[in-house]
C-alpha cells in the first residue's frame, strides 16, 4: 500500500509539471519574436526591441516569472504593448551629449516618436517637458517622426534629453548636433591644371564609363545649377533650410563629381541630387542633425545611388541610424575624413562603419596637413589646391578633404554605371584593393589603403573584403607634409 501511495503521488506531481510545462510552452514556445531587433511601432518606428519574454535562447531555460497570469496580455511574445516604448529606451545608450561635447545647438532637442503617436499625446509630451515646437517631419528611412523642439528656459540639453528618455512615448532623444563643411580657406593661386584627373587615372576610366544616369546626392550648401560646367547635370534640388543663394562649397563639390565644361568631373555623366542642408555663415556653412536627416531621407526617397557628405562633426545617434538604413537600401555613402588635423578624434559621419571615409593628398602624393587621421580612413584622393567651380560662373583654388570625397563619389558613379549590382561593401573592397599604397607599408591611419584608382576600380573583378594586413599590389612612398 505504501508503495502504491508513493507511485500515486509521483504521478500527480508529474501531471502538475506537465500542466505547467504546457502553460509555459503556450507562452514561450513561439521561438524568437519576429520583431526581435526590429524597430518598435507601426512600420518599425520607435526604438529597438531586445529578446522579450517570447524569445527562446538556446541553452537557457526561461521560467515564468512569479506573479505572471494570463491577465497580462502577451503580444507577439513580448511584454504588454503599452510598455514597449519604455523597454525599447533601455535597449539604447543615452542620447545625452558627453560632458565635453559642445558641437550642438545649445537650446534645442531632437525627439523621435512612433508614427502612431497621436496629436494629443504629442501635445501632452510638449507640455509635460515644457518645450516649444519648431518643426516636425516623418522620415521614411526610420519610419518614425522626428520633432525639433526648443528649450525656452535655462535647462541644459543633457538634462532635458535624460528626462525625455524616461518617458515611455519617446523612442529616442538627443541634441541637434552641428556639422561643418570640410574646406580649407581658398588656396593661393597656383597651377590651375586638374592634376587629380591623372592621379586618379580618370581619362582611362572615362573610356569605359562616365557615370551616365547614376544619381549622386550632394548634401551640402546648395548648388548653382546654372554654372556652365554643370549644365543639365542637376536632376533635382531640395532645400532643407529656407531657400537662398547657394554657398560656394556645394557648387564646388557638384563640379568635382559631374563637371563637363572648363573643368572635368570624375563622373561627367552623373546626375546630381542637390540638397541644401547647410546655412551659409561668415566662416563657411553650418548644418544641423535635423536638416542633414531631412537631406538623407529625401535623397533615399529619390533613388540616390551615392550620397556625398563633405562635412564633419560629432558622433550622432540619429544620423547613424539613418545611414545604416540607407546602406541597407544599397546606397553607397561617401564622407570627408575631416580637416581637424592629426590630433583630432575621429569625425563623423566619416568614422561611421556604414560610410567610406576619404582623406586628401597633394600633387606630390603627400597627405593634406589638416587631414584627420584614423583606422576608419578607406582611401585617399587629391584635395590640396584643387581648381573648383563656384557660383556665378566662377572658379577658385581650394583645399580640403571635402574635395577628395567628391572625387571618390564620382569614381563610385563610374563603377555603378558599369556594374549596377555592386553593393556598398563590394564598392569599398574594390576601392581599397585597387588603391595605390602611400606612406607606411600597407593600410594606415593617414592614407587608408592608398590613392584611389578609378581605372583599376572600374575594370577590377568583384573583390572580396580586404583582409587585415593584406596589401594593394602597386606601391609608392610618400611622407606626411
Amino acid at each position: 500500500m505504501r508503495m502504491q501511495r508513493t507511485v500515486l503521488i509521483c504521478l500527480i506531481a508529474a501531471a502538475a509539471a506537465l500542466s505547467t510545462d504546457a502553460h509555459a510552452q503556450k507562452i514561450f514556445s513561439r521561438g524568437p519574436s519576429p520583431d526581435v531587433g526590429r524597430p518598435v511601432g507601426p512600420g518599425g518606428g520607435g526604438g529597438f526591441r531586445g529578446p522579450g519574454w517570447g524569445a527562446v535562447v538556446p541553452g537557457i531555460i526561461m521560467a515564468v516569472p512569479q506573479g505572471h497570469t494570463s491577465a497580462s496580455p502577451v503580444i507577439d511574445g513580448n511584454l504588454p504593448s503599452q510598455r514597449r516604448p519604455q523597454q525599447a529606451n533601455r535597449q539604447r545608450p543615452s542620447g545625452a551629449p558627453p560632458a565635453n561635447e559642445r558641437r550642438f545647438v545649445p537650446d534645442e532637442v531632437v525627439i523621435e516618436l512612433s508614427n502612431s503617436a497621436s496629436a494629443q499625446q504629442v501635445d501632452a509630451l510638449q507640455r509635460r517637458f515644457r518645450l516649444t515646437r519648431i518643426e516636425s517631419q516623418r522620415f521614411q528611412l526610420s519610419n518614425t517622426t522626428l520633432h525639433r523642439w526648443s528649450i525656452p528656459d535655462r535647462r541644459s540639453v543633457a538634462t532635458v534629453v535624460r528626462s525625455l528618455e524616461g518617458d515611455r512615448l519617446v523612442a529616442s532623444a538627443q541634441p541637434n548636433y552641428l556639422f561643418a563643411l570640410q574646406e580649407d580657406q581658398a588656396a593661393a593661386a597656383g597651377d590651375p591644371a586638374q592634376y587629380g584627373l591623372a592621379k586618379l587615372h580618370l581619362p582611362q576610366a572615362h573610356a569605359h564609363a562616365k557615370g551616365a544616369n547614376v544619381l549622386v546626392a550632394v548634401i551640402d550648401s546648395g548648388v548653382d545649377a546654372n554654372h556652365p560646367d554643370l549644365a543639365g547635370s542637376v536632376a533635382e534640388t531640395f532645400d532643407a533650410i529656407p531657400a537662398g543663394a547657394p554657398h560656394k562649397h556645394g557648387t564646388a563639390i557638384a563640379g568635382l563629381i559631374a563637371a563637363h565644361g572648363k573643368l572635368l568631373g570624375a563622373a561627367p555623366g552623373a546626375r546630381i541630387l542637390a540638397v541644401r542642408a547647410f546655412d551659409p555663415k561668415e566662416a563657411g556653412a553650418e548644418g544641423t542633425t535635423f536638416n542633414i536627416l531631412k537631406g538623407i531621407d529625401w535623397a533615399a526617397a529619390r533613388g540616390a545611388n551615392v550620397i556625398n557628405m563633405s562635412f564633419a562633426g560629432p558622433p550622432d545617434p540619429a544620423i547613424r541610424r539613418s545611414l545604416e538604413a540607407a546602406r541597407r537600401k544599397g546606397i553607397v555613402l561617401i564622407a570627408a575624413a575631416g580637416n581637424a588635423g592629426a590630433n583630432s578624434p575621429p569625425l563623423y559621419p566619416a568614422a561611421d562603419p556604414n560610410v567610406i571615409a576619404v582623406t586628401a593628398t597633394d600633387a606630390d602624393d603627400k597627405l593634406f596637413e589638416q587631414a584627420s587621421r584614423g583606422r576608419h580612413i578607406a582611401v585617399a584622393a587629391p584635395g590640396t589646391q584643387i581648381l573648383v567651380a563656384i557660383p556665378d560662373n566662377g572658379y577658385e583654388m581650394s583645399s580640403g578633404t571635402s574635395y577628395s570625397a567628391a572625387e571618390v563619389s564620382g569614381i563610385v558613379a563610374l563603377m555603378l554605371q558599369r556594374k549596377p549590382g555592386l553593393t556598398p561593401d563590394q564598392v569599398r573592397s574594390i576601392l581599397r584593393a585597387t588603391a595605390r599604397d602611400l606612406g607606411p607599408k600597407g593600410p594606415d591611419v593617414m592614407y587608408g589603403a592608398g590613392l584611389a584608382n578609378a581605372y583599376g576600380a572600374l575594370v577590377a573583378e568583384m573583390a572580396p573584403p580586404l583582409a587585415a594586413g593584406s596589401r594593394p599590389v602597386e606601391r609608392a612612398s610618400a611622407g606626411v607634409r
